[in-house]
This record gives C-alpha cells, sequence and structure tokens, in this order.
C-alpha cells in the first residue's frame, strides 16, 4: 500500500553525477562516493556501484524489520546480521536485478529464524517496494 506525501516522516536525497561513472552524493554529506561500473561489467570497479549501494540499503532496511517482527514474536535476535546479495544481467529488455536475502540468527533454531523471515519480508519497505517487480528469495 502506498504512502502519501503528507505520512512522509523523513526524505533521503542523493544527486549523481555521470550516472554509473561518476560520483554519487547525499544533499547533507554524510555519503559521497565514487561510483564504477564492477570490472565484470567492463568497468574499472575502483569504486562501489549502484547495486552495492542497493544491497546496503536492503540489508539494513531488513535487518531493521526483522527487528521489528523478533519484538512482536519475543525472539532473540541478538547477534544477528542480514547480508543482501543483488545480481544485476541482462533480460528482455535491458537488465534487471536479482535479489538473495540470507541470515545469520544464532539464538534461534532454523524454523523460528525462517518464520521470522518471511514476516520480516512482508513488513520491509525495500520488500515491498520490490515485490512484483524483481526476485527476491529468502535463503
Amino acid at each position: 500500500m502506498s504512502i502519501q506525501q503528507t505520512d512522509v516522516l523523513y526524505t533521503a536525497v542523493a544527486t549523481a553525477e555521470s550516472g554509473r561513472d561518476g560520483r554519487v552524493a547525499t544533499d547533507d554529506g554524510r555519503l559521497d562516493v565514487v561510483v564504477n561500473p564492477p570490472k565484470e561489467m567492463g568497468g574499472s570497479g575502483s569504486g562501489t556501484n549502484p547495486e552495492q549501494l542497493f544491497a546496503a540499503g536492503y540489508s539494513a532496511c531488513f535487518q531493521g524489520a526483522l527487528g521489528v517482527v523478533a519484538r512482536q514474536e519475543k525472539a532473540d535476535i541478538s547477534g544477528s546480521t542480514v547480508t543482501t546479495r543483488v545480481g544485476i544481467g541482462r533480460n528482455s529488455d535491458g537488465f534487471g536485478l536479482i535479489v538473495e536475502i540470507s541470515a545469520t540468527l544464532p539464538n534461534l533454531d532454523e524454523a523460528t529464524a525462517r518464520a521470522l523471515l518471511e514476516k520480516a519480508h512482508q513488513v520491509c519497505p525495500y520488500s515491498k517496494a520490490t515485490r512484483g517487480n524483481i526476485s527476491v528469495t529468502l535463503a
């Protein structure tokens, strides 16, 4: 379900120069990085790339969603990590993305961990934004 402009609590602002082979920075200066295509895509690989930035944002957001559902379920996720792998490749209309999310939840049995991941995937804003648009799997 979409939110309305009046519901916005925070807006991140970033500006890119020269697309995939340039620089991207936030308006507050907290993020200012060189971006280059990875070597696998013919680039220098000397900077970060949009897929790494997306993976970083998605993993942080998903970890937050995991915390929300863990509190609701009274589950201990201390010491947990979330890893997001974002792949880019050719598809029928140019390029597309594919995502795999995995988590380490050392204080939970496998069934409980899996159930929490599924619930987090339903509430995570990144998961909601990508649902039906790209393949996202929970590993």
